[in-house]
């Protein structure tokens, strides 16, 4: 933790476009609001990008020394097929095609997405926001703004945009028509911009989730539930609000207007605050040219999959950090390698080292300058690609006092989220699901092959490496990270 006076926090702030000191609401307490995921499916690697992001946010306010209240919503209702406000919920899609209770199918799927959450290392947030437990709670903002704001159509309640300033203003629309385009049209809307906040259940119709309301039995919008769960459990305005940059055109906006209603329709130009947060930040896309991001995909890239081929999960984190959050990454097995070997040559290194002792304030001279770049880096706008040179320039230090650069390294690292005081080498050794071989068997044949090369036995030797190269285990003889096989 550093003094949050000495070396101010910038971040991004996607709403004003520009890059802006933070500065607390509260004083010395940091609220933010992350969009979880819709627990329909598994999320993909691509998905979970947007909370290694959230995490290093959160950690970079402890760091600078703020009381964090972080919540991530879980979205278990009301997200339709198509984010532009049509289609199918996509939890009632699901259970209607898997014949399964749609309870059953949100409850699988947001304990899929925590297994994740941990493998990753992303620290728990203050609250977990189950949707379906503040329906009542989305009635109610819902009657506060129906009057002034929204008016009844045969599919529900939907909320009227020319009656806040400044909608759209998030996502920067070039025209009224550029914004209306990315809508498909519902015949009786007023606007094309407009959306749900209230679904009527179709007549002849039963969904598995629906509530009693004023308009009608159905359920809630997508866009009013971070609406309501944001202000019931951080209270407007809040200081971050948090999502992928897929968030930024439709929902975000729409979010916004909502709070600009119930808030009492202030405008957006100048007042982020209107907005329900003070800053909108948003991580940009994880590309995969090979096309298996998709949910539709069949086995689509999701951290199961990455561990399942051998990689520890925080070989992903490691290739996250490598790139801003706020430019697009692309994901290739190339470069999940050259993440995991930097991960790896770290943990070598660290296992050099007595990670037993306490570790002590960083305070010898030639720490200094890495521990400068380091804070430089992450107050400008969570530059962590800088950060992690300057956690390996520490990490590579010699004739250090072990107390200090062990501070210094556990300052960075619980920021970068990398477990570096933890992590051993026989951690990441992942066993994929393939493998012909356990851990114990292939260092029962290293330590017969040693042996053989001891007596000169070299016969032997090679025909050990040809049988563990042909059960998928690769040897690394003169390997420099000192590695000795792989799988």
């Amino acid at each position: 933790m550093t003094s949050n006076d000495e070396n101010p926090l910038k971040l991004f702030n996607s709403l004003t476009r520009s890059l802006e000191t933070y500065t607390p609401i509260h004083d010395g307490e940091a609220r933010v609001y992350t969009c979880g995921p819709t627990v329909y499916n598994y999320p993909h690697i691509g998905n979970m990008r947007a909370y290694v992001f959230a995490d290093t946010l959160g950690r970079a306010l402890s760091y600078k020394g703020y009381a964090l209240k972080h919540v991530i919503n879980i979205t278990d209702v009301g997200h339709l097929t198509d984010d532009g406000d049509e289609g199918e919920d996509k939890l009632e899609k699901m259970a209607s095609e898997k014949s399964q209770d749609i309870w059953d199918i949100a409850k699988h799927y947001t304990h899929a997405y925590w297994d994740d959450i941990k493998a990753l290392n992303i620290r728990q947030p203050a609250k977990w926001s189950i949707a379906t437990d503040y329906v009542p709670a989305m009635i109610e903002f819902a009657k506060s703004i129906a009057d002034k704001h929204c008016y009844l159509c045969e599919t529900g309640l939907y909320f009227d945009v020319s009656t806040v300033e400044d909608y759209g203003r998030l996502a920067r629309a070039a025209s009224d028509n550029e914004a209306e385009g990315r809508i498909d049209a519902v015949t009786d809307k007023r606007n094309a911009a407009d959306f749900a906040i209230w679904r009527k259940t179709p007549e002849g119709e039963k969904r598995q989730m629906e509530w009693d309301s004023p308009w009608g039995k159905g359920a809630p919008g997508w866009h009013l539930e971070c609406s309501v769960m944001s202000k019931e459990l951080l209270g407007f305005p809040f200081d971050i609000h948090t999502g992928g940059i897929d968030h930024r055109e439709i929902h975000h906006a729409n979010e916004i207007a909502q709070n600009q209603a119930i808030e009492g329709c202030g405008g957006l130009s100048g007042c982020a605050e209107n907005s329900g947060a003070k800053i909108w930040m948003h991580n940009n896309f994880l590309i995969d040219r090979a096309g298996k991001m998709s949910k539709s995909s069949g086995e689509f890239l999701r951290v199961q999959l990455l561990i399942d081929k051998g990689f520890h999960p925080l070989a992903y984190r490691m290739m996250c950090l490598q790139a801003h959050y706020r430019s697009e990454l692309e994901f290739s097995w190339d470069n999940l390698v050259a993440a995991f070997t930097r991960l790896k040559r770290l943990v070598m290194m660290m296992e050099r080292m007595d990670r037993s002792i306490e570790a002590a304030e960083p305070s010898h001279q030639k720490l200094t300058a890495p521990m400068q770049k380091f804070d430089a880096a992450i107050c400008d706008d969570l530059n962590t690609s800088i950060a992690l040179t300057a956690l390996d320039e520490v990490v590579s230090m010699k004739k250090i006092d072990a107390a200090q650069k062990l501070g210094a390294i556990k300052v960075m690292d619980d920021v970068l989220g990398l477990n570096l005081m933890a992590l051993s080498r026989t951690d990441l050794r992942v066993r994929p699901k393939d493998a012909q071989l356990s851990e114990e068997e292939v260092e029962a044949q290293l330590s017969l092959r040693k042996e053989a090369k001891a007596n000169k036995d070299f016969p032997t030797s090679d025909a050990i490496r040809d049988m563990l190269n042909d059960k998928g285990i690769e040897l690394m003889d003169g390997d420099p990270l000192g590695w000795e096989w792989k799988i």
